[in-house]
């Protein structure tokens, strides 16, 4: 199955292309459609990829970042953009609290941690606007690094 975020984008400025498909290098006023479709055919994919059903195994885990991670490898599958912000946004939370060295997994329950992210993600694939992501990767110019490059085939997922 091949999608329409695998053919090689050109930018009026390059001829190169890219091997994330929904990163856009420079992001000028032509290429905000871009953009936009980019990010339609992203949420597009998410929306598709069912939220696993049945848990692996408890995960430990010393941050929200690191708990991802690993979910990603064990059910092989990505997180979201806006999943990957907020535990990005959780972890700098911890900075500077009396329990910042701390693991996450002694003061928050392995189960109940990936509870909560299996629901974010739900929402976030579920109900989350394109042109709300195409604007947030517009002001975020590495945006990429929270866009998980590897994307399972639906095909091995539905």
């Amino acid at each position: 199955m091949t999608f329409p975020w695998d053919e090689p984008i050109v930018s009026r400025d390059s001829s190169s292309s890219h091997h994330n498909p929904f990163l856009i290098p420079s992001i000028h006023l032509a290429s905000q459609d871009i953009l936009i479709r980019r990010a339609e055919m992203y949420q597009e994919y998410m929306v598709q990829i069912p939220i696993p059903t049945h848990r692996g195994s408890v995960i430990p885990f010393n941050s929200w970042m690191g708990l991802g991670k690993s979910m990603k490898q064990l059910y092989g599958q990505p997180l979201h953009y806006l999943t990957n912000v907020l535990l990005k946004q959780w972890d700098q939370l911890r900075i500077g609290s009396k329990d910042e060295y701390k693991p996450l997994d002694n003061l928050i329950h392995p189960s109940k941690a990936e509870a909560i992210i299996w629901l974010m993600e739900e929402v976030h694939r579920q109900t989350s606007s394109h042109f709300h992501i195409a604007q947030l990767w517009k002001v975020d110019p590495v945006y990429s690094s929270s866009v998980d490059s590897v994307f399972p085939s639906l095909e091995n997922v539905l």
